[in-house]
């Protein structure tokens, strides 16, 4: 079922939206060679707490951790370990919030240190395609319009859009109803209507689109093993478009 919110409940979305925003800004300045993936997690994990919200990843479906930390060839949930972050790797920061019952998701990728021009251009690329799928968020188009714009810009681009992750409705929880995928043919799918909160969430790879999971049973990671970026916002379809509700300064 497709809900759709209120004013109130929008509010209390973007609350929960604001504290995710806020850990990703805080998460910049830690992001370094030598940082280690634990401790990262640790900061967001308490950041999150004194906002009096909870981590919505921590406990979800079995998930160890409050972030999904995501490296190179790793596109999405990879579990946070003692690793170190090394410079030239690129790193995909996914984190949730839940406070007063709603909902806030929101992933960007960050370079370590100095990165090839290959992962700047797949950062740059996978990021703009997110604005350019929000921007079909708007009532009257349909879900397939986001990924129908994502994906011909990215693939474009000489890049290639994951097909077996998607995003998603949020809200009182954190998965709903209607999937969001990242490509796909136009006016297709639900029609989006003002009200409707969605996560927006192209996950894209340098190399071929084909994924799989890890032994850990997390980790998705890009079979060719090059790497992938991940950038994700919530926002929410008013009459006059879509509202960014994880901005933040990034």
């Amino acid at each position: 079922m497709v809900r759709v919110r209120n004013e109130r409940e929008i509010d209390l979305i973007a609350e929960s939206c604001q504290i995710v925003a806020d850990t990703l800004d805080m998460l910049t300045n830690h992001i370094k060679p030598g940082a280690v993936l634990l401790e990262l997690d640790s900061l967001a994990e308490d950041f999150i707490r004194s906002k009096g919200a909870r981590p919505a990843f921590k406990g979800y479906m079995g998930f160890p951790a409050t972030l999904c930390i995501s490296i190179d060839e790793e596109v999405v949930h990879g579990i946070p370990a003692k690793r170190t972050l090394q410079d030239g790797q690129i790193v995909g920061i996914d984190c949730g919030a839940e406070k007063k019952g709603y909902y806030g998701d929101s992933a960007r990728t960050f370079a370590v240190g100095e990165i090839s021009t290959d992962k700047k251009k797949l950062m740059d690329i996978t990021k703009e395609s997110l604005m350019i799928g929000i921007e079909e968020a708007k009532p009257g188009n349909y879900v397939s319009d986001i990924g129908h714009a994502i994906q011909t810009f990215v693939e474009a681009e000489g890049f290639s859009v994951v097909r077996e992750l998607v995003g998603h409705g949020i809200g009182t929880s954190l998965h709903e109803d209607p999937q969001v995928p990242n490509y796909g043919i136009p006016k297709q799918g639900y029609q989006l209507k003002e009200g409707m909160c969605l996560a927006i969430e192209p996950m894209i790879n340098l190399g071929e689109k084909e994924i799989f999971t890890d032994k850990d049973g997390w980790t998705i990671k890009t079979k060719d093993g090059k790497s992938s970026a991940h950038f994700e916002h919530t926002i929410a379809i008013l009459s006059e478009g879509p509202k960014i509700l994880t901005m933040g300064n990034a």
